[in-house]
C-alpha cells in the first residue's frame, strides 16, 4: 500500500474534487468526519485562517491486483454554512454524513439516504441536547457532581487514609540533587 496522499481541497470545489476522484477510479468510500477548528486563529494556523470545520474524507482505489492507493482530502467548512453532500457519489457516505451532522451539528447540503427524512440523530437518545463533539461543549455530569475516584490514596471524600510516598519516574534526580 502507498503513503496516502493529503489534498486540501478549496470549500467551493469539495463535491466536485470527490466526483473527479471517483472518476479517476478512488471508487471505494472509506469514511468521512469533521474535527472542530472553531477556534482557529492566525497564531495557529496561519495568517490565511478562517474558523469552522474540517471536514476529512478517505477514497481508496485497487491501482493493481495487490495495490491499493488512497487519498484523504480535507476541506475548511465555515461555521453555519452546510457542506455539499457526497451522497449522490457515495451513498454510503451517508451514515457518516448523518453522524457528523449529530455530533457536530455540521449540515450537509443535498444529503440523500433514499429514505426521505433527510438528516436526523443516528446515535444519541431521543431529545440530546447539542453536538458533544465541538469543543465548546460541556460535559455537564463533570460540572455536576464531583468526580468519584481519588486520585492518590488519602484524597477523597473521607480522608482518613494514610497517603503514600511519592515515586519519581525512572531517571528523574531526587530533590537533593543540583544546585543549592
Amino acid at each position: 500500500m502507498k503513503v496516502t496522499a493529503v489534498r486540501d481541497v478549496p470549500f467551493g470545489e469539495w463535491s466536485s474534487t470527490v466526483l473527479v476522484l471517483r472518476d479517476e477510479g478512488y471508487s471505494f468510500f472509506d469514511w468521512l468526519t469533521a474535527v472542530d477548528q472553531t477556534d482557529a486563529t492566525a497564531e495557529t494556523q496561519g495568517e490565511d485562517a478562517v474558523a469552522g470545520f474540517d471536514i476529512y474524507c478517505h477514497l481508496a482505489r485497487v491501482a493493481a491486483p495487490g495495490s491499493l492507493e488512497s487519498v484523504l482530502l480535507r476541506t475548511r467548512a465555515p461555521e453555519g454554512l452546510p457542506v455539499p453532500s457526497i451522497t449522490g457519489a457515495f451513498p454510503g457516505a451517508a451514515w457518516h454524513e448523518r453522524e457528523t451532522f449529530e455530533m457536530f451539528g455540521i449540515e450537509f447540503d443535498g444529503f440523500t439516504d433514499r429514505s426521505g427524512e433527510g438528516l436526523r440523530p443516528l446515535l444519541l437518545p431521543d431529545g440530546f441536547e447539542g453536538y458533544p463533539l465541538r469543543k465548546s461543549f460541556v460535559l455537564t455530569s463533570r460540572a455536576s457532581k464531583p468526580w468519584p475516584g481519588a486520585k492518590e490514596p488519602g484524597e477523597g471524600h473521607g480522608g482518613g487514609a494514610p497517603s503514600r510516598r511519592r515515586v519519581q519516574a525512572p531517571g528523574v534526580p531526587g530533590p537533593e540533587w543540583g544546585p543549592r
